[in-house]
């Protein structure tokens, strides 16, 4: 097999950083999605010594890092607010200065990669057009900074945000001039919004630098759920990405298990030994 697996330190909210990179090193991933947020490092406030913290335990566990995750910020309000497009520009500035900060972060940490969200919920009192132009604009500031950085800032469609669909996604990529700016495939997002991750896959692969991976219920409501408790076909899904020929990481994203989360990162990466693909 030759995917690569890292696991969410947004489900270890409870932990240290330290802590969380010990667990998840300790149940055998290959990598681990950094959370650029409090209580871990969080880039516009971070110092010298939080960053040779994690480079530390990084190296010392002897796990990677499999994504920056820029999109679940609660340091400000929480996970979706600011946004990408929010009406006060004030406060939308705060949201574009932050991923801007974690650009520059991920830089100094080695890693080629941020997830942001996909401009975030639109507001009542503006149209989808306006969301829109506003989120575009947003992400070309992002690109200047990231193409400088050699980073990727990779949009991550979600439900009930401005970006939900892959047929959406492929329309705002149509509107970013940039290579920079790519796609986090969430293959639970998209399986909520009744459509195939597995048959995505191959239609998405040219921008895709990361996959996240959860199970969902049968009903498809966005409940992140443990691997094999859900409806997806997840052998299906992770045979569609290794045909495709990516060589990166699946990250398994389940940050509603804060309560039980070495267990669930464990639980999660026993499931994915007995399928054989770990």
């Amino acid at each position: 097999m030759s995917l690569q697996f890292g696991f969410s330190m947004n489900a270890f909210r409870e932990y240290s950083t330290v802590g969380a990179i010990e667990a998840v090193a300790d149940a055998g991933y290959d990598g681990i999605e950094l959370l650029f947020d409090e209580p871990f490092l969080y880039p516009p406030t971070a110092t010298g010594e939080e960053y040779d913290e994690v480079e530390s335990a990084l190296d010392t566990n002897d796990i990677a890092i499999s994504n920056c995750n820029a999109f679940m910020l609660t340091a400000i309000e929480d996970f979706h607010h600011p946004s990408f497009i929010e009406p006060d520009e004030d406060y939308r500035r705060r949201r574009v200065d932050y991923t801007l900060d974690t650009i520059d972060a991920a830089a100094e940490l080695g890693c080629d990669r941020i997830s942001i969200e996909p401009g975030g919920p639109v507001p009542e009192e503006k149209s989808r057009e306006w969301a829109m132009d506003t989120f575009v604009e947003g992400l070309d500031e992002l690109a200047e900074r990231a193409e400088r950085k050699g980073v990727d800032v990779m949009v991550e469609p979600e439900p009930d945000l401005l970006i939900e669909t892959s047929d959406e996604y492929l329309d705002l990529m149509d509107r970013v001039d940039s290579e920079r700016i790519t796609c986090n495939f969430d293959a639970g997002h998209l399986f909520c919004m009744g459509e195939d991750p597995a048959e995505l896959v191959e239609t998405l692969a040219p921008y895709t630098r990361h996959y996240h991976l959860e199970d969902i219920p049968e009903d498809r409501s966005h409940e992140h759920t443990q691997l094999g408790d859900g409806a997806m076909d997840i052998d299906g899904f992770l045979q569609a990405v290794e045909d495709s020929g990516y060589d990166g990481y699946v990250t398994v994203e389940l940050y509603p298990y804060q309560e039980t989360a070495a267990e669930t990162a464990q639980g999660a990466m026993d499931y994915l030994r007995e399928r054989g693909w770990a």
